[in-house]
């Protein structure tokens, strides 16, 4: 029984081992190439009667797309390491409170979902999901992350990447776009087969002034200097965060 037991060990550990070494490889051949499709887009490729996309360098996007994407999706995306433990918490207060149920998802997480793995919401999934963002946040720059992430997500029905939306959305190049049509596009990031930002609903130009609210409030984060003093910013609030709540722990331990 032990030596089938171990050698049923052995086994699992060296398939473990391999299929680690096939991830770190995958993750590393795709921090130099560009991911040449998704589940997603095989899927909706099937559904939908267009399909748009086009591959560009982030240096070929107006400087405001990441801008808004970040301001939108994931302010703290320079300055973690692939996962927001405040927006997880956040997202589950607003979900308690029976608010419009939103997910905790960072760029990062989003990008390892969208490049690497298949639709659905199982453990299993969020799982491998985790696994691919570690390996992106090691193996990837932040920039190669954002311009991944801005070639794949999804801005529309069956539009995939910020390219393909600016020429669907305003007839221009994405990197001709300005701050209030940045805003759009990612305005549609939430339900891209829902909003049209060909012809935005109230709620989506209402969500298109926040996004603009939010990226005059970070600040261009992908300068450096901009992006030093947003850290102590974070920092500052961490620190009065901690201090309030070890307030409010020595107040209901005196009751």
């Amino acid at each position: 029984m032990w030596p089938k037991l171990l050698r049923i060990l052995r086994w699992s550990g060296a398939a473990l081992a391999w299929a680690l070494i096939v991830c770190v490889l995958w993750v590393g051949l795709l921090g130099l190439v560009d991911p040449p499709v998704t589940w997603v887009m095989v899927e909706q490729a099937n559904e939908q009667d267009t399909f748009l996309r086009e591959v560009i360098d982030l240096s070929e996007v107006a400087r405001v797309m990441p801008l808004s994407v970040m301001a939108s999706e994931d302010q703290r995306f320079m300055f973690h390491s692939g996962f927001s433990w405040e927006a997880m918490r956040k997202a589950m207060d607003r979900n308690k409170k029976g608010k419009r149920i939103r997910g905790g998802s960072t760029i990062s997480q989003q990008t390892a979902k969208n490049v690497f793995l298949w639709p659905g919401r199982t453990y299993v999934r969020k799982g491998l999901e985790a696994g691919f963002t570690l390996l992106i946040e090691l193996l990837w720059t932040k920039e190669r992350i954002l311009e991944v992430y801005l070639n794949v997500a999804e801005m529309g029905k069956g539009v995939f990447g910020v390219e393909a939306a600016a020429q669907h959305c305003f007839g221009r190049p994405a990197s001709r776009l300005t701050a209030a049509q940045a805003a759009l596009i990612t305005s549609t990031l939430p339900a891209p087969r829902r909003f049209n930002c060909e012809r935005p609903s109230g709620y989506l130009a209402g969500r298109q002034q926040w996004v603009l609210r939010q990226m005059r409030n970070i600040g261009d984060v992908l300068d450096p200097e901009v992006r030093a003093g947003r850290e102590r910013k974070i920092e500052e609030e961490e620190r009065r965060k901690e201090e309030r709540e070890a307030r409010n722990a020595a107040r209901k331990a005196k009751r």
